[in-house]
């Protein structure tokens, strides 16, 4: 019985996230997210599907635009990086494109290796490339028609908040930090999530050696990861994060581009890496949101108050929020973006 009523609240959940997700699956631009754009109007806010090279590397990208905006015109801009596993289609180009609607020239890019961005291995996930990607969108949208160099901010979110953290911290270009429902990658890669995993330590940086060996030699690749999940499988998921995630990204956000997957060797600098460490350097005006039923809430809590020298420091909690519900649900989201909106006025 308590199996069927596990599939049965799980059925009930996913009928309601499903009215708020993919309002245009077909959508020309291959945005998930709801009330997507579906094409360019004069006079609205407009998206710009762009490419760059950075270290070589083709970037996708796309670039929105505000209403009724003149290129003669000068506009703040603000840099937005994508979660662990996520693409700039689903929850990055949402706040992108609300962002934009407040009057901000933004950017939204895949991560080297990832999505509909090149470089190989696929699926490589390593702290110093998803740090890079955050300086290469500022290279570029920095140079794009319109933007103020000056007033350039950035917004990470889940593992692109905790990247975002550390590229702010040598990047003064970016004159205000945020970071929503941060996720340090470093820390759950070595801890496990929520410290489950301290006992293994050793043995899983065994197996990324290992794995690392076998792809210099030419052999196969090794996958972290999960790369696709049944129903019922999801509504055993124990963790707010993993569940709620999986129906996110595998069933009501689902994008070809978008993986859970990551190169198991990819874990020899992931495990060695804290995206809270040097906080001390972070001297911009710095916003953390979190919501207050987040399970991963407590990685914010951590890096938070190791800002000593951030200016107008602020801790926003969204009251009644888990980490995913952050991403798309209306009234959450709509906190979110009047709590950064703010932020950046006043700082940009």
């Amino acid at each position: 019985m308590k199996k069927i009523r596990l599939i049965l609240v799980f059925i009930v959940v996913m009928k309601t996230i499903v009215s708020y997700g993919q309002s245009q699956p077909t959508n020309p631009f291959g945005l998930v997210y709801g009330e997507a754009i579906t094409k360019n109007e004069k006079g609205k806010v407009n998206i710009h599907p762009v490419t760059y090279k950075l270290n070589g590397i083709d970037i996708a990208a796309n670039v929105y635009t505000p209403a009724d905006y003149d290129s003669a015109k000068k506009y703040p801009a603000v840099v937005v990086a994508h979660p662990n596993g996520g693409i700039k289609e689903q929850t990055a180009g949402l706040y992108a494109q609300h962002l934009a609607e407040r009057g901000y020239i933004t950017i939204a890019a895949d991560a080297a290796y990832q999505g509909a961005s090149g470089g190989e291995p696929r699926h490589t996930d390593k702290p110093a490339n998803r740090i890079e990607d955050i300086h290469g969108m500022a290279d570029y949208i920095t140079r794009y028609a319109g933007v103020d160099t000056n007033r350039l901010g950035v917004l990470g979110i889940c593992g692109g908040g905790g990247y975002t953290l550390k590229a702010a911290q040598s990047d003064k270009r970016f004159k205000a930090v945020a970071t929503l429902s941060m996720f340090n990658s470093g820390e759950v890669r070595r801890n496990g999530f929520q410290n489950s995993q301290l006992n293994t330590i050793q043995e899983r940086l065994k197996k990324a050696s290992d794995a690392r060996a076998q792809e210099m030699a030419g052999g196969k690749l090794i996958y972290a990861g999960v790369a696709s999940v049944t129903d019922e499988e999801i509504a055993k998921t124990p963790t707010d994060l993993y569940r709620e995630g999986y129906v996110y990204y595998y069933r009501t956000h689902a994008h070809p581009n978008s993986t859970f997957l990551y190169t198991m060797s990819s874990l020899l600098d992931l495990m060695t890496w804290d995206a809270a460490t040097d906080m001390e350097l972070i001297n911009q005006p710095l916003l953390m949101i979190a919501g207050s039923k987040a399970d991963t809430k407590y990685m914010t809590d951590e890096a938070f108050p190791k800002a000593t020298n951030a200016k107008n420091k602020e801790l926003f909690v969204i009251e009644g929020a888990t980490h995913i519900q952050t991403y798309w649900k209306p009234e959450y989201v709509s906190q979110a973006l009047t709590k950064l909106a703010g932020f950046y006025q006043a700082n940009l």
